[in-house]
């Protein structure tokens, strides 16, 4: 059986090292985008995932279903068509000094999919889960009715769904970002969320936490996600939870929320390298976990844990295996050389 995830791959533009955009002459090209780095999680984790989307037919479109490829990403049910790739451009930040992303995805082609474009009767041939994000439908156009259309169809066929909330302002208000994801969320199996996304589209919000100066009461997110387990009956809610030092310091941990029980992970230290691709590193390692039938407080290790690595790592792909996450998640934080 297969996960299937859905949502836009973009070209990603990066000023090398920790350089500004208006200090850099060269950007460093690589792809990424949220449920794309999904799929190449869990097929680093050795399982069979499709990432389904809608690309141009031409060079940087091939670039991009390339660089799934290279990481064992199945490929074969992506759509060809349309004009262009979205683009982002990403600033690392360090110490006080925050990440930037400048998007340029308006037009691209998934965005002007058509809602005929894509056969989820076929898309789903052998798929036992499907995952998409807030992102997905927060492009516009046809895309609210295309993840609706998709959600009905996993549903109708008993796939399990997963939905990160990913709220991003910069794509759509708080208001149509409510409007949009209350019509999903009733066909959603497993909800993830960062700190700020249950109060950003459903007004959900934790007591005495403030995300903007780094200090989160995590008891106080039980609450959070028991409330969205009575509005939509979801059957599981994650939530990570970051406490941010400074750009370049985090406190990393998580909660899972399953049958009226709260499991939290253990807290880490991460010094940042690139934490684009967090959330979607922890909604694998939740994905992965779950489908292999680990006890509650297992999957929510595991899931900090591979987010916990992802932050070491350049680019949005986290490429790291089982066993370095089962590592860490044992307690093998250490950094030691591996001979």
């Amino acid at each position: 059986m297969s996960v299937v995830t859905f949502g836009e791959i973009m070209l990603r533009l990066a000023p090398e090292g920790y350089l500004r955009f208006t200090q850099a002459d060269r950007l460093e090209a690589t792809f990424g985008g949220g449920e794309a780095n999904v799929a190449v999680s869990l097929a680093e984790f050795g399982e069979e995932a499709y990432f389904v989307t809608k690309l141009p037919k031409n060079d940087i479109g091939q670039a991009a279903v390339n660089s799934l490829r290279k990481y064992g990403v199945e490929t074969a049910k992506i759509i060809r068509g349309g004009n262009r790739v979205g683009i982002y451009f990403c600033e690392k930040g360090a110490s006080q000094r925050p990440s930037k992303v400048i998007y340029d995805r308006a037009a691209s082609s998934i965005a002007q999919a058509d809602i005929n474009d894509f056969d989820w009767d076929e898309i789903f041939k052998g798929a036992d889960w499907f995952h998409f994000t807030g992102i997905t439908p927060a492009l516009g156009g046809n895309l609210p009715e295309i993840c609706l259309a998709a959600c009905k169809k996993a549903k109708e066929k008993n796939i399990k769904i997963s939905c990160d909330l990913n709220y991003r302002k910069k794509l759509w208000t708080k208001n149509q970002a409510r409007e949009t994801m209350s019509k999903l969320a009733p066909f959603v199996d497993v909800c993830i969320a960062n700190e700020e996304d249950a109060s950003d589209v459903f007004g959900i919000s934790a007591k005495h936490s403030d995300v903007t100066s780094g200090k989160l009461d995590t008891q106080a997110y039980i609450g959070v996600a028991q409330e969205l387990t009575e509005k939509f009956k979801f059957q599981a809610v994650a939530i990570t939870l970051r406490k941010s030092l400074s750009a370049s310091d985090n406190l990393w941990s998580g909660m899972l929320y399953k049958d009226g029980a709260a499991y939290f992970s253990k807290e880490y230290p991460v010094h940042i390298v690139d934490r684009v691709g967090g959330g979607d590193s922890f909604g694998a390692g939740l994905i992965y976990s779950m489908r292999k039938g680990m006890e509650p407080q297992n999957i929510i290790n595991f899931a900090v844990a591979a987010s916990c690595l992802k932050h070491s790592i350049e680019g949005d792909f986290n490429m790291v295996t089982v066993d370095e996450v089962q590592n860490l998640a044992g307690g093998d934080g250490s950094g030691r050389v591996q001979r």
